[in-house]
Formats: C-alpha cells, structure tokens, sequence
C-alpha cells in the first residue's frame, strides 16, 4: 500500500535536515512531479497555470539533458502540457497510468471498469458536502478536499470502501486521495522510461512532495540515483531535500548550466 512505502532506513532519515543536493556532473535523468515541485500546491487543480519562468527552466532542462527530462505526475497528459506550457516531451500522468515517451509515443492502462462506478459514488457524495472536488480522469478518479479538510476522515473512509468494492488502488496525496485503475504507479514510470533512449544508461534523480513519489525515490535509488523530497521533511526514501518549487526551479538552472556546453 502506499502508506507502507518506506524502510527503516527511510524513517531514520526524518531525524535529521536533508542536505540540499549538489548540481550534479555526471550523466543524470530527471524525473519530475509537478504539484508541490515544479508549481506551488494551489486551492483547486485549475488555479495552477503556465509560468514563464517555469516554462523556460524545464526548456533548457531539456535542451542541456539531452532530452533525459520527464514530468512525472499526477495530472493527465493534458493537465502537465497545460501547466508546462508543452516544453517536456517526455511525461508521466495519472501516477503512470498514461505515459509519453520521448519520441511521442504513448501508452495507456485499460481504465478498470471500478473506476466508472466509483466516480459515480464520488460524485454523489461529494454533491452533499460542499467544497469537495471530483476530478475524473479516465483511469481514475481523484477527491479533493484542500477547500473541507472537515471531510478528511469521511473522505478517506469512503475511498477504502469503493477501492475494496471495485478492486481499485488508492492514491493518497496531499489533501487529496484518488481511486485508480491498478498496475501502475511513479516508481514503474520512472522504470519504464530508463528502459529506454535518451534516459538508458543514466543516472536517475527524482524530484517529489507527498507519498505518491516514493514509489519514484525507491524506483530511482534501485537504479543507482536518488529522490529528492520537496517540502517539509518527512520519512521518506528520498536521500536529498529542498525547500519549495522556487528552490527546485533555482536548483534545476543550475543543473542546466553545469551541463550546457554551447560556447557562449
């Protein structure tokens, strides 16, 4: 289960201040989730918009990886190209139910037919307690309760109940827990895409906030990176840390320059 993500040697890593990592030198991949990492956490899903400077550090990020440089998350497709402003080629969405390969390519998971169902239970108790979101997404479908933390508990409740009913996986985030199709999530995206070119043969680093990217730090560190937790610390396998987006965003630039070889 999700909540289970974690050794030992992870919770051990709550005691201290995870060191901020150094720009790195060798030939690195980036993994990337968005919300809480690449943009802030926002009060609905649709308050997240375009950022010029985003847009420009994950361009160059491209331009100077050669490519190695994927937006692992949550969100569809469609959700990551619109907040993104479309400058990775490579993503991940609904926790590596959807993905696009570098080369545009893209693989879907059959939606299990739970997930209908479930949605259809979600959306009419979210009708009778005001401030929950439903956000649907094919393959899963996700409530959110950033606006009525109030509901936390009968929210949670409700998703171990439809998840067992329906035989669906849950997905705990941040103020939010969604319902999804199983047999995928960060760890196996970031798998999948070193599996392939241009991220095969590199070093692998993921950057996450909440419980859905362990999967990605554990799925990292087995392939000789690291994760990299964004946000207050926590137990996690992540070996590294940094404070918020802007300091992911300073961080990624700096990456961009120790790599950028163009003559000036």
């Amino acid at each position: 289960m999700p909540t289970q993500v974690g050794t030992r040697a992870a919770e051990a890593r709550l005691l201290i201040t995870l060191p901020a990592p150094e720009t790195p030198r060798e030939r690195v991949a980036m993994f990337l989730d968005m919300d809480g990492v690449l943009a802030p956490l926002a009060p609905t899903p649709d308050s997240v918009v375009a950022d010029p400077r985003r847009t420009a550090v994950i361009a160059r990020l491209v331009k100077a990886l050669e490519g190695r440089v994927a937006i692992v998350s949550g969100r569809t497709l469609d959700e990551i190209d619109r907040i993104a402003d479309h400058a990775s080629p490579a993503a991940a969405g609904v926790h590596g139910l959807v993905r696009r390969r570098a080369n545009g390519e893209e693989t879907t998971f059959t939606p299990s037919p739970g997930v209908a169902r479930a949605a259809e239970a979600v959306i009419a108790f979210a009708a009778e307690r005001p401030g929950l979101l439903v956000e649907q997404k094919g393959v899963a479908v996700g409530i959110h309760y950033r606006q009525s933390p109030q509901y936390e508990a009968e929210v949670l409740a409700l998703a171990d109940d439809l998840a067992a009913t329906h035989d669906l996986s849950i997905q705990p985030g941040v103020l939010v827990v969604e319902l999804k199709t199983p047999g995928a999530d960060k760890g196996a995206a970031v798998t999948a895409f070193m599996a392939e070119p241009p991220f095969r043969g590199a070093r692998p680093i993921m950057l996450g906030d909440d419980l859905t990217d362990e999967h990605g730090f554990l799925a990292a560190e087995a392939l000789g990176g690291y994760g990299v937790l964004v946000g207050p610390p926590r137990a996690t396998a992540a070996r590294y840390g940094l404070s918020g987006p802007d300091a992911v965003l300073d961080w990624l630039d700096s990456v961009s320059a120790a790599f950028d070889t163009e003559p000036a």
